[in-house]
This record gives C-alpha cells, structure tokens and sequence, in this order.
C-alpha cells in the first residue's frame, strides 16, 4: 500500500511524471541563467548607451510621447504609496509572477506549456540581439532629464556598483523583457483561467507591468512597446515555426473543455 502512494500522488499531480517537470526546470533555469549571463557579458566597452537613451528621449519629444518623467513626478507627488507598489512589482513580479504562471500552465494546462516555453526561449534570444545592437541606459540613469532612481531610493542599493554589477549589464533596456514577459505570461493565462475576474486580472497584468516600468524610470515607453513586439515575435516563431516541427506537443491547445 505504502509503495504505491507515491505512485498515484505522481500520476494525479504531475502530467509526465518527475521526470519531464525536472526536465522542463532544467530547460527554462538553463536558458533563463545563459540569457543573463550573456546579457551581462554583452558590457559596454566601446557602445554609448547613453547617446543610445539620448536618441530615443528625442524620437519621442518628436512625436510628442515624452511622458515618463511627468508620470514618473505625479507618482513621487501625488501617489506616493502607487510607487512604492510598482517599486515592489518591478523587484518581485518578474521572477515570481512569471514563475508561478509556469508552474500553474504546466501543471492545470499541460497541453499548452510547451508552446509557451518556446515562446520565452525564443524572446530571450531576440532580446539578446536587441542588447547587443543598440545597448541603452534606462531613465533611471539620467537624471538630467528629470528622472530619479526610486528602486534605488526603495531598497538603498544601487546595482550599478558593487558585486552585483559584475553581473548585471544595467544598459540592457531594450527591449523591455518585463514587459514581454508580463504579456508571455498575461495573455496565455487569460485564455487558461476559467474564472471571469483571473481573466480580467492576467488582461490587466501587462499595461500594468507597462506602468510600472515606466513610474519607476527602468524603461522609456519605447522600450515597453519594443517589448512587447519582441512578444508578439516570439508568439508568432513559436505557432508559425516550432509549433509545426511537433504539432502534437508544441502547439497552444487553449482552455480546455
């Protein structure tokens, strides 16, 4: 009897055993770790990433979207609470959030895991291109355009110095991954989750992260729409490519029935 509980606790938890969710750890912990690691070696010798984080303030003072330092001055003077929030989200949301949803689709919404794995694998490597190619500071860093560094002022470190900038490249702001992560995660969910108010939350969870990004001063608004264009790129690798290579497996199977 005792030897054949586990057994049936593998088979009514888990939908290919131990040995697929360690495989399927493994995959996205390996990926995820080679993702940062290259993005801290991409450096900065030789680039201008604040020359880069120059060009993009003046395409959007052109098309008249330079919006983040005065939603960034009404958070600080108005709504001081919202951007302790979005402080707390931009530090947590990324890595939890993003891993929770991954552990809810592989276990309640196995079908459709794999067709969103690929999807992270494939933005991360096209967010790698964008770092390489055009390497630019995040508001944060410059102040002189009416940005403050609120992460640093909510947790008193400033990750440009110290151990943690040997591997963290802080000029590694487009595209916006929170955002392409928040939309990876947010869309999926809202078509897995059965109950209608879980939908309106994960429809909500990316214009929210957008906002984030932005009061917080880690992204310009264009990197967020560079985000989610890297998204929607690896959506459309993941059905229009992979997806084909194994139909049976790697294609998004929706909520089921």
């Amino acid at each position: 009897m005792m030897g054949t509980r586990p057994r049936g606790l593998e088979e009514s938890v888990l939908p290919h055993g131990w040995g697929d969710l360690l495989r399927q750890v493994v995959i996205l912990v390996s990926v995820y770790i080679g993702y940062e690691l290259v993005r801290g070696l991409v450096g900065v010798t030789g680039y201008r990433p604040f020359e880069d984080a120059t060009r993009i303030i003046d395409m959007e003072r052109h098309l008249h979207v330079f919006i983040e330092p005065t939603v960034q001055s009404w958070a600080i003077t108005h709504a001081h609470w919202l951007l302790d929030l979005a402080d707390f989200t931009y530090i947590n949301a990324h890595m939890f959030v993003t891993a929770g949803a991954l552990l809810f689709i592989y276990l309640r919404r196995n079908d459709s895991f794999y067709f969103v794995r690929n999807m992270f694998v494939i933005a991360m490597l096209i967010a790698l291109i964008g770092y390489s190619v055009y390497p630019t500071a995040p508001p944060r860093l410059m102040p002189q355009w009416g940005f403050t560094d609120v992460i640093q002022q909510y947790t008193g470190v400033a990750i440009e110095h110290g151990a943690a900038s040997e591997f963290i490249n802080a000029y590694a702001a487009v595209p916006s991954m929170h955002v392409a992560f928040a939309l990876m995660t947010g869309v999926p969910m809202a078509r897995l989750v059965r109950h209608h108010w879980a939908r309106v939350l994960w429809i909500a969870y990316a214009p929210f992260i957008t906002f984030v990004v932005i009061v917080t001063a880690n992204h310009f608004l264009t990197d967020a729409v560079l985000g989610a264009l890297t998204a929607g790129c690896a959506a459309l690798l993941a059905r229009q490519l992979l997806q084909r290579v194994h139909p049976e497996a790697w294609a998004f199977a929706g909520l089921p029935s």
